[in-house]
């Protein structure tokens, strides 16, 4: 069956804390992680947490790129979704990884917005003759 969107989640391990506590670079790295996957950036939005941590969402015109960073642990939570054909979530993940100078790094992919036949849309029903 066709999917609207692909989401990955990512866990990011042993990531350096001076990085993860820096939310010009985490934005920085996001925003260009969006660009590497082929995203067109929409919007931005990062907050910085006492004593360390940051959150932030990138809005793309395909979807958004989500972070929570724990510094402390050297830990990157990362949610990818993207929608269409034209970029691709696992590149954004991969960059991500290389740029928090990351020694581990999993991931698991999930089809997003998967209709059963009878609910899509006429022009995109698939007829099956067995």
């Amino acid at each position: 069956m066709k999917h609207l969107g692909r989401h990955v989640l990512a866990e990011i391990y042993g990531c350096e804390f001076d990085i993860l506590n820096d939310i010009e670079k985490v934005e920085e790295i996001m925003v260009n992680a969006a660009l590497e996957a082929g995203a067109e950036v929409r919007e931005c939005v990062f907050h910085k947490f006492s004593p360390q941590g940051v959150s932030g969402v990138v809005v793309i015109s395909e979807s958004h790129l989500a972070i929570h960073t724990w510094p402390e642990l050297g830990y990157a939570a990362v949610d990818v979704f993207t929608c269409g054909e034209k970029v691709d979530p696992w590149d954004a993940c991969n960059y991500l990884t290389s740029q928090f100078r990351a020694k581990h790094m999993s991931a698991r992919e999930t089809k997003r917005g998967i209709f059963p036949v009878a609910e899509q849309p006429a022009e995109q029903q698939v007829a099956v003759n067995l």
